[in-house]
């Protein structure tokens, strides 16, 4: 099954290469030295550390694999390519929920950086993919599960 290409700033594809960059330089070495050690204790088919060691590598070489496929597949986003003129990736959008009448300001990025209380939401949430193409304006209807709310688009930012 093919990955789905992922678009990155600048900042999360450096925080990815970093991540994966650990588990293969710091991680993976200390869990090949507990292995050791368990072995050396003697009976492996009564050593519950030699299986909990090889369980943790299972576990680490199954992330180490998928961070791997998602660099593969990430992308740069090219921010002197993008305009201000609609909502896209990496807009910082200033908007203001019409029933509630609440200003709220986000930043728009790839599912794998958001992180709501740095105020980075996905352009796959539903938010998100409500403000997509929108302009400055324009207000978008958008499905929550607390139902439809309706965001004016105040201001868009790079």
């Amino acid at each position: 099954m093919a990955q789905q290409v992922a678009y990155y700033t600048q900042e999360g594809l450096k925080k990815l290469r970093d991540g994966l960059h650990q588990m293969k330089t710091v991680e993976r070495p200390r869990i090949s030295q507990q292995i050791a050690e368990a072995r050396d204790k003697g009976d492996l088919s009564e050593n519950a550390e030699y299986d909990a060691a090889k369980e943790a590598q299972g576990i680490l070489e199954a992330r180490i694999a998928k961070m791997e496929e998602l660099l593969a597949n990430a992308r740069l986003v090219d921010e002197s390519q993008l305009n201000n003129s609609k909502v896209f990736i990496l807009s910082k959008v200033k908007i203001k929920n019409l029933d509630s009448n609440v200003l709220q300001e986000y930043m728009l990025v790839a599912e794998n950086e958001a992180n709501l209380a740095d105020k980075k939401i996905s352009i796959e949430s539903p938010i998100g993919k409500g403000l997509l193409g929108k302009k400055v304006g324009d207000v978008a209807e958008v499905q929550v599960p607390a139902g439809k709310i309706k965001l004016e688009i105040l201001e868009i930012s790079r």
